[in-house]
Formats: structure tokens, C-alpha cells, sequence
């Protein structure tokens, strides 16, 4: 039978404010199993310029087996972290955080945390994002009208992804932002609400980060009315809309790097970094020469890029276009070289300039691996990141031996592709590994932020899920990427079981015209069922996380809030989970949401759970009962 152990997190059952301001007392609260102890006291240690302060906690009450403590913490700096100590009456000491429950004292990175800077608009945690990458999603009947560009290689819509260079960045479709347009209809069968598109800008690639302007929309695409018919359709059919920017570095074709690139003295050149007197030479991201990275030291590559509101970051925020926010290219990278280190200056410069000219958009900031240094809640509201839930849930979910792959060169590899960690291909986790990965990568992630990150399965820079899928694992990873706290991002494609055995090979052309085929309709009827669910059930969205049962093939959580309760189980094997009545109190009025699992409720209240894997399956139970005070 699982054990209970003590719980918080920063959801409103245990947070009494999560945006306060400098100054204020906020109000947290512990659930501790009853019987737990018995404690001698319980306490809140926070670390405030970074020298200890205590505030001593007093019972509520008891509620469903459950005691309840409250205590103050008054909100001392911009990240204030926090975690309780639980004195038992033995002389025994524990330490709570986010990482858990700990017998020897713990790091302040991991613990709890209030965030005193401005939040995140209250939409972005009722957003299912749907991520499209506007080359391969559709082509309008306008596209036909266009000239190939002299860079492309182009290709017909049913032709396959070329993923050898230099097909891989030239291949050319020709989709275009009328395309999205005739196919916002899709999106909205799909419940999706939240439209990111990856570059728009001119450029010389199939993929658009090689920016030669930031002031004008592709051509290709349509130019500056297509983005303006975009965002109002979109925004006709309650679909936001945000951009990606690169601010780690423009294109080789860029129109300031081409006035300050052999022209010393130019007032673009201090833009980036030139190695040579006669600035023919530069530093490039990952040494890759069609682009050239900035030099954040610049001021007035800040003022034309970010501040103020004629600045690019502002412009497309601005009427005529009215986009929703931004995501940030390479946002990890931006403003960092060898010894210098400008990033916090960057994103806050970036915050701050959309707050003042539309606060009600949101800022993501790419970074793809152990993100927690730059997610405490001074610049993005969170991530496209993947150590925190993508990699593990490949690492669990995955067939055993994966779909091998052709490198750049056109070699053909014998190991799956992995986030291009070279690793023998995709490791082999159980549920409890992937559980223990969720929690270490995001125990040092302010609650609040990490509601904020994204949550997929694949994007444009991965390959897609599907293709190395164990048999059944599809509605596990949907359903997984809907229910746990994070914004859900379903890149397009994956509804139509798309493939694609890594970033590029991913970027397949949408097959419009085979939504019909049985395993298609299937594979959308998934989607449609469980984003259907988020939005239905708010607790999926702002609720608190318990973890209530984690053995090798089975995972069981529950989202909860004071309004309702969601108990989630995915399971790979056959689930055989038995649970305390104090686990899930009021059990016998669970109801079956989705899936075929069974819940059965024994004499003495505890909850049987039970299914034959692969499974995943959602009940609603009600809202947790917390003493009044």
C-alpha cells in the first residue's frame, strides 16, 4: 500500500497569494497524514538575503485524514524561497521542499518560492498551444502566384522531407500565413487556443532563423497584411497568436549585419562580434557563419531590438498586428560568451518592454536543457524545455530499440536519434524514473513558472514521438502532456500520426485530405478528447500535483483544488495500485472520466486501482476539504 507523506506546492490550496509584492505576508499552508509524527512543531524556513528566517506554523484542524498547518512568510526579496521543517516529538527532523521530503537539510535552490514580479497573463494557464512551422503546415491558392526564391529547392506538398543537407534548411514548400489561415477551422476542432508560429521573417532557409529583417513579414508568406489577417482571424475564433524571435542572432543576409560586415566603423558593428579590424570575421552561433551572434553590450542594438515602443519586440505587439507574446529563439545562448553574461539584462529588458506596451502578453524563452538558473521569474514565464518532461517521457514510453536515422551527411546511423545527446540512443526509464526526472528537473522552478512551460511531446526541433512509440504509449504521452502542470504544446502534425525520425525529417508537409482515414480520425478523436478534458476541468490547468502511487510500470497522480480533484494513473504494464482512503478521501464518488481503468473502493476505504497496460485513464473525485479557520 502506498505511504502518505506530508504535501505542498504553490497552488491556491496551499498559497494564499502567488503574485505578491515586496513586503507582503502570504499565508502557506501543509497537509500532513494524520497519525504522521507525532510532531513536536512545525515551522517555515525562508532565506532572505541569504541569512535564515523562521515563522512558527499552527494546526487548522483535520479534514480526510489529513492535518492541516499554517504559517506566515513575509516576502523579503524578488524570489523568495521557501520550505517547511517538521520537528517530531523523537528528535527526528525533516526538511520539505520541492524536490521532497528529506531527513538532512536541503538547498535553497530547490525550495518552494514566491515570485513578487509582474505575472504571466491569466490565459496562458488555460492554453493548449498548437506549435506550426509555416513552410510545411498549408499552401494557399495566393502561394501560386510567388516566385521561388533563388536559395530554394523547391519541392511539391506530397514529396518527402529531403533531411540532408542542403535540402535540410533550402527545401522549399512554399506554405504560406493564408494557409494557416483556411485551416484555423482545424485548430478550433481541435480545442486548441494558442497559435505559435516559428519564424515569419525573411530569410534565406526553409526554417527562417536566419532573419535578413525583423521589420517586415516574409513575402513568401504573404508579407505584412497576411500576418494582420492571420491574428485577426485567429483572434475571431478566440485562438491567440505569438511569434518566435531570435535574440542570440540574425541572419548572415541581415540588413544590419550586412551594413557593419566589412565596413569598420559602421554603427551596426558593434552589434556583434567581429574578431578582425576589418570586420570580415565574427563569432557565429555554434560556428554556424549564416549567423552571426549579438553583442548584447550594445546599447543601441537594445534600443532598435527591445526597448521602447518603435523596437521590433514592440512593433508586432502593436496595432496593426496585436500578436499575443513571443517566444525566444536560442534564449539560453542570448547574451552569454565565455566571460560575459547579459542574459538576466536581456530577458528583463524584454519583459519590460511588453508590459508596457500590452501586459496581457506572454514571454517563452527557448532553452532546451536544465533551464532552472534562468526560470525564477524575472523574465520569461517559462520554457520550451525538455529535461523536464519530454526526454523522460521518451525515455519511458519508447519501443525498446527506436527508428534509426540519417545525420546530416546522409549517413545512415544505427541508434535513434535522443535531443542529439550522443548516448547510444533513447535510455530506457521506468515510470519511476520518469517520475524521479520530473521532480529533479523541476524542484528549482517557482511554481508559478513552471505552469508556464511548455509541455511537448515533439516539436520542430525533435523528431515526433510516434515514430519510436512503444505499441499503445500514444494516449499515454497525450494524455500525460494535458494533465500534468505545464502549457500543452501540440506541434502540428501529431494528430495526424505524423513521423519523423528527427528535427528535420519532423517537418513533414500536413496531409490535408486524409482526416477521414480511420487511424487518422482515431488519432484526432484522441486529441480532441483529452484537450476537451483540460479545458473542462480547471485543476488540470492551476491545480496542485500529488503524486499518490509510482512503482516500475505505473505512475498515479492527482491535480487538485477545492473545487474538484483529478486522479490521472498511466500505466505501461498491467496497474496493480492499492491506496490509503486518506490518499484519495471521498473516492466512492469518483467519476470516470476517461479510459478503461477500474477503481474500486474497499471496506475499510481503501482505493483499489487497476487496468491492463498500456493504459491511461482520468476520474474526477471532489474538491479537497480544508479546515476553516
Amino acid at each position: 500500500m502506498t505511504t502518505l507523506a506530508p504535501h505542498h506546492d504553490g497552488s491556491p490550496l496551499y498559497v494564499s497569494d502567488s503574485s505578491p509584492a515586496l513586503g507582503d505576508v502570504v499565508t502557506v499552508r501543509l497537509r500532513i497524514p494524520v497519525g504522521y509524527g507525532p510532531l513536536a512543531a512545525v515551522r517555515t524556513r525562508s532565506n532572505p538575503d541569504h541569512e535564515p528566517e523562521w515563522t512558527d506554523a499552527v494546526p487548522l484542524g483535520s479534514a480526510d485524514g489529513w492535518d492541516w498547518w499554517q504559517a506566515p512568510v513575509t516576502v523579503r526579496n524578488p524570489r523568495h524561497g521557501y520550505r517547511f521543517i517538521l520537528l517530531h516529538v523523537d528528535g527526528r527532523v525533516e526538511w520539505l521542499n520541492q524536490s521532497g521530503l528529506h531527513q538532512i537539510e536541503t538547498l535553497d535552490a530547490e525550495d518552494f518560492a514566491l515570485v513578487t514580479t509582474s505575472p504571466p497573463p491569466a490565459w496562458l494557464s488555460d492554453s493548449v498551444m498548437y506549435q506550426v512551422f509555416p513552410d510545411r503546415f498549408a499552401r494557399s491558392a495566393r502561394a501560386d502566384e510567388r516566385a521561388t526564391p533563388e536559395w530554394a529547392i523547391p519541392a511539391s506538398w506530397e514529396d518527402p522531407v529531403d533531411p540532408v543537407m542542403p535540402a535540410r534548411s533550402q527545401q522549399f514548400y512554399g506554405g504560406d500565413l493564408d494557409g494557416v489561415i483556411d485551416k484555423l477551422d482545424h485548430l478550433v476542432s481541435l480545442g486548441v487556443n494558442l497559435l505559435y508560429l516559428t519564424p515569419i521573417f525573411p530569410a534565406a532557409s526553409n526554417h527562417r532563423y536566419d532573419a535578413s529583417s525583423f521589420d517586415r513579414v516574409d513575402p513568401l508568406l504573404g508579407g505584412d497584411e497576411a500576418y494582420v489577417r492571420l491574428i485577426e482571424a485567429a483572434h475571431a475564433r478566440g485562438i491567440r497568436v505569438i511569434g518566435d524571435l531570435t535574440s542570440n542572432h540574425s541572419g548572415d543576409r541581415h540588413e544590419w549585419f550586412q551594413a557593419a560586415l566589412g565596413h569598420p566603423g559602421a554603427p551596426e558593428e558593434e552589434f556583434y562580434y567581429f574578431t578582425d579590424a576589418g570586420n570580415t570575421e565574427y563569432v557565429s552561433w555554434l560556428g554556424y557563419p549564416s549567423l552571426p551572434k549579438f553583442n548584447w553590450a550594445s546599447a543601441e542594438l537594445r534600443r532598435r531590438f527591445v526597448e521602447g515602443p518603435d523596437s521590433v519586440v514592440a512593433k508586432w505587439l502593436k496595432p496593426p498586428y496585436n500578436a499575443d507574446g513571443w517566444r525566444i529563439d536560442v534564449a539560453n545562448m542570448t547574451g552569454r560568451l565565455g566571460d560575459v553574461d547579459l542574459n538576466a539584462e536581456v530577458r528583463q529588458l524584454l519583459r519590460r518592454t511588453m508590459i508596457e506596451i500590452n501586459p496581457d502578453t506572454i514571454l517563452l524563452g527557448e532553452s532546451t536543457n536544465d533551464a532552472t538558473s534562468d526560470l525564477q521569474g524575472d523574465g520569461w514565464h517559462g520554457a520550451m524545455t525538455y529535461p523536464g518532461f519530454t526526454r523522460p517521457l521518451w525515455g519511458w514510453l519508447s519501443a525498446p530499440n527506436g527508428t534509426p536515422y540519417l545525420s546530416a551527411d546522409g549517413e545512415e546511423l544505427t541508434e535513434p536519434w535522443f535531443f542529439g545527446q550522443p548516448i547510444g540512443g533513447i535510455p530506457r526509464y521506468s515510470a519511476r524514473q520518469f517520475v524521479d526526472a520530473v521532480v529533479q528537473f523541476t524542484a528549482g522552478i517557482p511554481w508559478r513558472v513552471r505552469l508556464g512551460n511548455m509541455q511537448p511531446l515533439d516539436t520542430h526541433d525533435t523528431g515526433r514521438f510516434a515514430t519510436n512509440a512503444a505499441p499503445g504509449t500514444v494516449p499515454l504521452a497525450v494524455g500525460l502532456m494535458l494533465t500534468l502542470p505545464g502549457l500543452p504544446v501540440v506541434f502540428a502534425g501529431d494528430e495526424f500520426g505524423l513521423v519523423g525520425a528527427d528535427g528535420e525529417s519532423s517537418r513533414t508537409p500536413i496531409p490535408w485530405g486524409s482526416e477521414s482515414e480511420p487511424e487518422v480520425a482515431e488519432r484526432m478523436g484522441l486529441y480532441r478528447d483529452l484537450i476537451a478534458l483540460r479545458h473542462e476541468h480547471p485543476a488540470l490547468a492551476t491545480g496542485g500535483l500529488r503524486w499518490v502511487h509510482v512503482d516500475d510500470d505505473t505512475a498515479v497522480f492527482v491535480r487538485e483544488s477545492a473545487d474538484e480533484t483529478l486522479l490521472v494513473l498511466a500505466a505501461t504494464g498491467e496497474a496493480d495500485a492499492e491506496l490509503t482512503a486518506a490518499a484519495l478521501p471521498r473516492a466512492a464518488a469518483a467519476e470516470v472520466l476517461f479510459g478503461d481503468a477500474t477503481l474500486a473502493v474497499a471496506v475499510d476505504g481503501a482505493v483499489l486501482l487497476s487496468a491492463d497496460g498500456p493504459a491511461f485513464a482520468v476520474w474526477s473525485l471532489p474538491g479537497v476539504e480544508v479546515p476553516a479557520v
